[in-house]
């Protein structure tokens, strides 16, 4: 959620990011909510001031006729008390509503367009893979492997659902391991959070508005959703606290299952596992305070392009334009790996930094010499998972059919190429 600070002392500013995202709020509807709240909380001190005034008058008030006027009086203005305090409590929450309408504001750096072809290229790892013969896409692959089951899935469990069997899983576990590595090394502590949290949890994380929820799994008789990253539950757990500066940066690297109804994604990405309902993520988490963000940030993009230069898979770095850029964040950078059956660049990681928008409203701070402020909150991938491997079996696939292991992977993969199971 955004500053009202911020909204009342730059509504013009607040305005320009809000179109800039697509996004077309009003900010005066917000600032007459505020003034309005303002007036109610000072009537209520006003009369509380009478009400204590009179209260401390009665018991020296020797004549009888001026002891029940005062009565009278303090019981009206309990009255009134009552109900003034019930319609802020209304003001605030239409205030509350509000606010949470309004993404986050943007940084400066962030380049200006309507959606992803806006965004600007940063730099590349490598050239396209070529072949001298004709290459298959991951699922051809997959099943000539006996990696990737879809069609057993879909009777279990329906469309975009899929089993990994055999070297795929080895494939899964060795890039966890290979992400535990890079990343334990720079402070992450390794994390593996719950995979359903609370509608308020996730509200606070700003993935129920925008159309969020209706990418998220509710389950209604319990009131929980399950997280579509780990981002959503490690960012909560931090709810309610202040942390020391001495703890700062604090670092998290969870792994877990993630869960996308893809509801607005009908007819996109039907083959194959690069768009599922179910996959497993490697997340990295981090609050810090607001003056080393951005330096935080680099530092994710960095362990990012680390691991997928590791990998040696061709890819670019893109930094997402205004209207590309999740409504929590306030800079995205995306790193999209080549997928040579599309013939195209894939996002397979991102991270975004989310400033104060997260924070703000779950209420996590950091104490600095003697000073509360929000902490700042960054996320990003380590690996999409299923998508890396997507990447691995298409860029290394070979002309008889089997497909060489990345050569950082190898020792815990236990060999160097996968090859059809006999």
């Amino acid at each position: 959620m955004i500053d009202i600070k911020r909204l009342l002392e730059e509504p013009e500013r607040v305005a320009q990011n809000n179109k800039n995202r697509g996004k077309s709020m009003d900010p005066q509807a917000a600032i007459a909510w505020h003034a309005q709240r303002v007036e109610l909380i000072e009537s209520v001190q006003t009369l509380r001031t009478r009400g204590n005034e009179i209260a401390a008058k009665i018991p020296s008030v020797s004549s009888p006729v001026e002891r029940k006027a005062l009565v009278e009086e303090g019981k009206t203005i309990k009255e009134q008390v009552k109900e003034k305090e019930a319609e802020l409590s209304h003001v605030e929450i239409e205030l509350f509503t509000e606010l949470k309408r309004y993404p986050n504001i943007l940084r400066s750096d962030v380049p200006i367009g309507k959606d992803e072809t806006g965004n600007e290229l940063l730099r590349t790892f490598g050239e396209p893979t070529t072949f001298d013969f004709e290459p298959k896409d991951h699922l051809a692959i997959g099943i000539d492997l006996d990696l990737i089951d879809m069609d057993r899935a879909a009777k279990v469990s329906g469309a975009r659902f899929a089993y990994l069997k055999g070297d795929a899983v080895l494939l899964q576990f060795a890039l966890i391991q290979y992400a535990f590595q890079e990343t334990l090394r720079e402070g992450f502590v390794p994390i593996i959070p719950p995979h359903m949290i609370s509608t308020a949890a996730m509200s606070a994380m700003g993935y129920l508005e925008h159309g969020g929820e209706e990418e998220i799994y509710h389950l209604k008789n319990d009131d929980l959703v399950l997280i579509g990253t780990s981002e959503q539950s490690i960012g909560p757990m931090r709810m309610d606290e202040i942390i020391d500066a001495e703890n700062i940066p604090l670092r998290y690297l969870g792994f877990s299952p993630c869960y996308r109804r893809e509801a607005g994604s009908y007819g996109k990405d039907t083959h194959g596992i690069i768009r599922v309902h179910q996959f497993d993520k490697i997340e990295m988490f981090s609050f810090t305070t607001p003056e080393r963000s951005d330096e935080e940030h680099h530092l994710f993009l960095s362990i990012q392009e680390r691991l997928m230069q590791g990998l040696k898979l061709p890819h670019r770095v893109m930094k997402l334009c205004s209207g590309d850029t999740g409504a929590p964040s306030a800079r995205t950078y995306d790193i999209e790996t080549w997928i040579p059956s599309q013939k195209t660049y894939r996002e397979t990681s991102s991270t975004s930094n989310t400033t104060d928008f997260q924070t703000r409203r779950l209420n996590t701070r950091v104490r600095f010499e003697g000073k509360n402020e929000f902490a700042h909150a960054l996320n990003g991938t380590a690996f999409a998972i299923g998508r890396v491997i997507v990447a691995i079996l298409e860029n290394y696939q070979q002309a008889d059919g089997c497909v060489l292991v990345p050569d950082i992977l190898r020792p815990w993969v236990g060999k160097d190429r996968i090859v059809k199971r006999t």
